[in-house]
């Protein structure tokens, strides 16, 4: 006889009863959380590591990284240097040259080695990130045209092959922006003359992927036929495998672990993993974050100068920018220190006491009037004069300081301004971007905040007259 409290219709059924048994929804977060713990992650890394080293070593090529994921699949002892293409700047409707990444640092290297292999991965369902797709291929094109106008064959927009590459109308669309595009960056008025003589060649590109790419092969990515044979070589190297389903069915791969690294490290960093792997990879996932926080305390590291090296920002003889708390400003002759505390340290130090983020670029729109002239009344007193502008990270407040001075002060050769008793000039935005352009060029890693250079640009175009 069947039990009462058997179902005998759907409506009875009860499918998520933690009581009798836990619900699918959770059985498959717990099952998908264990699959992108840590330890899956960082095995997922090594693997797509040797793979971007593999691709190094068949090009005979140095490695770059693409900021900020880039730097986990390199072993820094293979890295030499770092570039910054977005993604964003490759979204579809939204292509774009950035002006503010100019990544102009990787010419040299490109003249040096005669090329190099980038790096970077991207999420599951793509095979290459849309840096690689679009950005990069927009930004070769744009150097070429301002570098080597004559050659107009490497002017094309460079698209990956098929099946990776676009659609006869996106790339139609890009195409249409590309003069546009040269000009903007042409109208910064850089040293394109000795950029040209520094790097001689122009750029072609060729792809890597992994999944797709033999390393093994002697033809693997050959050199395209309408480029000048001693065209520089620059390879984009997108180092995870495409998964095509749920993590899970990989037993235990992740494409492009290292992405999004805030939200899984528990702080670790590219550096501090490579320094530490052998301990890292031999740890259990209990274990880990507390390894992880053992070996983070008191550690800083940044690929930036320190703030006692200071960067020059040529083409001015006199002007430094900085990250940190100067420990030995006598090499200096006043400092300016965007996160200090407020008021003179001592008779060339000079604190501006700016918060962090948004509130330190609101502070700095109130502190900029009376760092203007005091940067002023030094300049009158000598314009040799060493000044250097810093802040916590050397890339947001102290940059935007920096391109006030630069507009207020400095000519377009850079030297000090004649007349710096009489009122500045009027200041507009091509100027703002062209100062911020030297800084750039002398400092890849340079990013002031979207409100540090509203600060900037409302202080600079809204001044009193006569200031």
């Amino acid at each position: 006889m069947t039990s009462s409290n058997f179902p005998t219709r759907l409506a009875e059924l009860s499918l998520n009863d933690a009581s009798i048994h836990p619900s699918i929804y959770a059985s498959i977060r717990s099952l998908r959380k264990s699959v992108l713990s840590i330890p899956h992650r960082l095995t997922s890394i090594l693997a797509d590591a040797a793979f971007a080293k593999q691709v190094s070593e068949h090009y005979s090529l140095p490695l770059v990284a693409n900021e900020r994921c880039g730097s986990w699949y390199i072993d820094p002892a293979d890295k030499v240097g770092s570039a910054y293409f977005k993604s964003t700047d490759g979204h579809h409707g939204q292509w774009s040259f950035s002006l503010r990444r100019l990544n102009l640092q990787l010419l040299p290297l490109l003249a040096r080695y005669g090329g190099a292999v980038v790096v970077d991965s991207t999420r599951r369902g793509k095979n290459l990130p849309d840096a690689f797709s679009k950005t990069v291929p927009i930004w070769v094109s744009v150097v070429n045209r301002t570098l080597f106008p004559e050659l107009t064959v490497t002017h094309i927009l460079q698209l990956p092959p098929a099946p990776n590459d676009l659609g006869q109308s996106e790339a139609s669309q890009i195409e249409s922006r590309l003069d546009a595009f040269a000009k903007a960056l042409q109208d910064l008025q850089l040293d394109f003359v000795g950029l040209r003589n520094e790097v001689k060649h122009p750029i072609r590109l060729q792809w890597a992927i992994n999944g797709s790419f033999d390393v093994d092969s002697p033809h693997a990515g050959g050199p395209d036929a309408r480029f000048p044979k001693e065209a520089h070589r620059l390879v984009l190297c997108s180092a995870s495998r495409r998964v095509h389903g749920a993590e899970i069915s990989e037993g235990g791969y992740i494409q492009g672990a290292g992405d999004d690294s805030e939200g899984w490290s528990h702080g670790l960093t590219a550096q501090v993993f490579w320094r530490h792997r052998q301990r890292l990879m031999s740890s259990s996932e209990e274990e880990l974050p507390d390894i992880i926080d053992e070996l983070m305390k008191g550690v800083h590291e940044s690929d930036e100068p320190k703030a006692e090296e200071g960067t020059w920002i040529p083409p001015t003889q006199n002007l430094y920018v900085c990250a940190g708390t100067l420990d030995n400003a006598d090499t200096y002759d006043l400092v300016i220190d965007c996160n200090g505390g407020e008021g003179a340290v001592n008779s060339k130090v000079v604190g501006l006491a700016c918060r962090s983020g948004k509130l330190g670029s609101k502070d700095l729109r109130e502190k900029l009037p009376s760092v203007a002239e005091l940067v002023r009344s030094r300049l009158v007193e000598d314009p040799n004069a060493r000044i250097v502008v810093t802040c916590t990270t050397g890339k947001d407040l102290s940059v935007g300081v920096a391109v006030a001075v630069l507009c207020l002060y400095y000519d377009d050769s850079g030297q000090v301004r004649d007349s710096l008793s009489v009122a500045n000039p009027r200041v507009d935005k091509l100027l703002v971007k062209q100062r911020l352009a030297w800084i750039s060029a002398a400092m890849s890693w340079a990013n002031p905040s979207r409100s540090t250079l509203q600060a900037v640009n409302s202080f600079l175009m809204q001044r009193p007259e006569g200031f």
